[in-house]
């Protein structure tokens, strides 16, 4: 059975079967109410995303330019990729932008700043920061040619050699054994990036630089491996991760970030980001690793 009735100038439609009366308006409005009720929880503070995250609050996230891990200039690389993946599976919303590597350590420290990636730990840096490992890599000593030199001993020997190295940069242990001698002589020249670097280096300013697997493009490109010799660290790869601010996230927090970035190492993601840059076999060795939380 059907009736028409006018309601303040509006008509709803009234239905009966067996004695229960519904109404399509009311109806309608219910369905929406429900719909609505869904995405409000999804934005009410507090609210938690993948791996129980908390998500009621907005993120940073500070990359710096180096290489293959970021190039400012195109806006591409290892970490940006890393970085896109972190925020779709955290569903969080996380802020990004380009700092000096230190500024980004001195902003994680007083927890102004949340996050940065590919970090190496020490001592110092564990005392305000924890990590969350996704690759390792091995150092090596980029060196003009024309110095003579092919042992690490020689360096640290001669007058005549200087070193560049990246501000508030820390590398494996006998290449930081190395900077700091040479710190000491005042033989050490430092820099924002690796762009200055390349510039003295060319000019003889410098003799030598320390350098990752992400920094060979480039030294190809430039031309500089004409003028230099790669000469390797002895010493294990260095795992590198997500760092986080203990200041700024609790040890609570900390551990599902962690455990988000192991997922996605497990599930071949941080594998699949190397491949995009990296042979797959060069790729393999910096991925495939175990290191201590």
């Amino acid at each position: 059975m059907r009736s028409d009735a006018h309601e303040g100038g509006r008509i709803s439609v009234i239905f009966t079967a067996g004695g229960t009366v519904i109404r399509r308006r009311f109806a309608r409005i219910f369905r929406l109410a429900c719909a609505c009720s869904v995405l409000l929880a999804a934005w009410m503070p507090g609210a938690a995303s993948a791996g129980g995250l908390d998500c009621s609050r907005p993120y940073t996230l500070a990359l710096h330019d180096h290489g293959l891990l970021y190039s400012a200039d195109t806006d591409t690389g290892i970490d940006k990729d890393f970085a896109d993946e972190l925020i779709r599976r955290s569903g969080c919303k996380i802020g990004v932008s380009l700092m000096s590597r230190a500024r980004i350590w001195q902003l994680i420290e007083s927890g102004a700043l949340d996050f940065s990636l590919s970090g190496i730990a020490n001592p110092e840096r564990r005392q305000f920061a924890s990590f969350a490992w996704y690759f390792s890599n091995k150092y090596y000593l980029l060196v003009r040619k024309d110095t003579g030199m092919r042992q690490l001993s020689e360096f640290a020997r001669s007058e005549k050699f200087h070193l560049g190295v990246i501000r508030s940069f820390r590398y494996s242990e006998s290449a930081n054994r190395l900077v700091d001698k040479l710190a000491t002589v005042n033989r050490i020249t430092q820099a924002g990036g690796l762009d200055p670097l390349y510039q003295a280096l060319l000019a003889n300013r410098i003799q030598g630089m320390i350098m990752e697997p992400f920094d060979y493009p480039v030294v190809e490109e430039k031309h500089i491996r004409d003028v230099t010799s790669i000469i390797e660290f002895n010493d294990p790869s260095v795992p590198h991760g997500l760092i986080m601010s203990k200041k700024a996230l609790s040890q609570a927090e900390r551990d599902k970030w962690r455990a988000l970035v192991d997922e996605m190492r497990a599930d071949g993601t941080v594998r699949r980001i190397f491949e995009k840059y990296f042979s797959p076999s060069l790729a393999a060795t910096m991925v495939d690793f175990q290191a201590e939380p």
